[in-house]
């Protein structure tokens, strides 16, 4: 259980993060029985659906890598519902993903804004 810890201590950067970014954060962790957007923000009148992968290393692979077209493909069905349900009338959308691998000195940080 010790990497929801690590994810959790990693989403409690990125919103951090964000907000430095000047991001409005509306929602964390929204679920939904298709899956869950980790971040859901606003940036301007753009909102913007953040995927957040922590890794404590590099053995896994870089954590970008991890958001492959599957889970594009996921984030996006998931953002039209998040949508509908908010009623929201076809704002615009971004996906950023922010990837972090955690060392001794904190995260080492990779933003990808308008990643897909």
């Amino acid at each position: 259980m010790k990497h929801l810890s690590t994810g959790k201590e990693g989403e409690d950067f990125a919103v951090r993060f964000l907000k430095k970014k000047g991001l409005k954060i509306l929602e964390r962790n929204f679920r939904t029985p298709i899956g869950e957007i980790d971040i859901v923000a606003k940036d301007g009148s753009t909102i913007v659906i953040v995927e957040v992968k922590t890794r404590k290393g590099l053995g896994r692979g870089h954590p970008l890598e991890a958001v492959d077209l599957r889970k594009q493909k996921r984030l996006r069905r998931l953002a039209q519902l998040y949508l509908k349900i908010k009623g929201y009338n076809e704002p615009p959308v971004r996906f950023d993903v922010l990837g972090l691998v955690r060392d001794e000195e904190g995260f080492q940080v990779s933003y990808v804004k308008d990643a897909f």
